[in-house]
């Protein structure tokens, strides 16, 4: 073991190694960014998806009816869920989360062309290249950091490229066989098999959404509770949900970038004229616009607002974290709150910078995470630490 806090363990090891030493069905849930298999920056350690055989030692350690969590970028995901398949894991589902950060890295054909026979190119203007997170004025000329030119050709092949600007990951959403006939009894034994659909619900916004969601409003349900011994639709007054809208395979960064592909939409009703359409009887189903009666929005905004918004906050990334795919907190906490049931102990095989391990912390279940390269272990333990003692002192505070 390399470090442990009260409520998981870090391990600094080959996932596979340290997964065989694990008893069977001792994790609730796996929640796990791996390698892509695409040669990331170089790095070493994302020259291959992780293969058939330690996905084989997940299942194995996850109980029946556990769900798992496993990110993938677009090129490789069907071989990721083609090994999770393989090694006995029944895909569910996919989860798509759009973020506007990507940093496109595409060839530009024009110019290699124009380079390739000698061309000249008309210089149109210049940009300022900077690492991301660096002061641009202290970083020109170091590394790939400073000015360059924006060029111009005329080949007919200039503004063609080799690669799509990326904004979107997929995670892999499937689970261990049941160990029992129906997922009632599954839970019953195993305390695995649902996803916890109420607590990762999206939050209503009051001041867009419809005035009947949010708790704000009530109708009637005349065409939605019927009076058996009138043999009609009583029009019964039902308040407003408190409930947040159903949680989605799609979850999105609330960037800039990302909020400027969402549609706005505006949801609509029919009300007595001059009734605001609150305190109505007209039914939230109706068969149009009568005579005595007018069309009302009910709200209106982003579609954005039906989506889980995983926002990322600046001071995330902390100092001397530089592992260079690290996933927004809110996000991780998310997936993770939305598998792993109470008391629930989450695996990471592929812990990185450790922010599943954190995401575990600050919601109070246990971990397991796996860490093979030690700088990257050793930031997840400074990032760690840092969370758990601030636990600490706010559990002490309030005992």
């Amino acid at each position: 073991m390399y470090f442990e806090t009260k409520l998981g363990a870090l391990y600094n090891g080959d996932c596979l190694e340290v997964l065989k030493g694990l008893p069977d069905n001792c994790v609730t849930s796996i929640v796990t960014d791996p390698p892509y298999g695409i040669s990331f920056m170089g790095k070493k350690w994302d020259y291959q998806i992780p293969n058939v055989e330690i996905w084989k030692e997940c299942l194995r350690v996850l109980k029946p009816g556990g769900h798992a969590l496993v990110a993938c970028g677009t090129r490789t995901q069907h071989r990721m869920a083609v090994n999770l398949e393989d090694a006995g894991f029944e895909l569910r589902d996919i989860i798509g989360w759009v973020y506007g950060s990507g940093f496109p890295k595409s060839l530009n054909i024009g110019k290699a062309i124009d380079k390739l026979q000698g061309n000249e190119r008309e210089i149109v203007g210049k940009t300022v290249k900077c690492p991301p997170g660096l002061n641009k004025g202290l970083t020109i000329g170091k590394g790939w950091a400073g000015e360059f030119p924006d060029t111009k050709g005329n080949s007919k092949w200039e503004g063609y490229g080799t690669a799509l600007k990326p904004s979107m990951e997929l995670w892999t959403l499937c689970r261990k066989p049941l160990s029992e006939k129906t997922i009632a009894a599954n839970v019953l034994k195993w305390g695995t098999g649902g996803l916890n659909i109420d607590g990762c619900r999206v939050v209503i916004n009051p001041e867009v959404d419809d005035k009947r969601l949010g708790g704000k409003g009530s109708w009637s349900s005349d065409k939605m509770a019927k009076n058996v011994y009138e043999g009609g639709y009583v029009g019964e007054r039902v308040g407003s949900s408190e409930q947040g809208r159903f949680p989605a395979n799609l979850i999105h960064d609330g960037s800039k970038q990302v909020m400027q592909l969402f549609p706005d939409t505006r949801n609509r009703g029919h009300f007595p004229k001059n009734s605001g359409g609150i305190g109505t009887d007209s039914g939230i189903y109706g068969k149009g616009v009568g005579k005595d009666q007018e069309e009302i929005w009910m709200d209106n905004g982003s579609a954005a607002r039906f989506f889980y918004c995983a926002k990322a906050s600046r001071s995330e990334r902390g100092k001397g974290n530089n592992h260079p795919t690290v996933k927004p907190l809110k996000l991780i906490e998310y997936l993770c709150k939305l598998i792993t049931p109470p008391s629930g102990v989450c695996l990471d095989p592929f812990l990185g910078s450790g922010t599943t391990a954190i995401a575990c912390e600050k919601l109070g279940y246990n971990w397991i995470g796996i860490e093979i390269n030690e700088e990257y272990c050793n930031i997840s333990k400074h990032r760690i630490e840092n969370v758990s003692k601030k636990k600490d002192a706010l559990d002490a505070f309030f005992e």
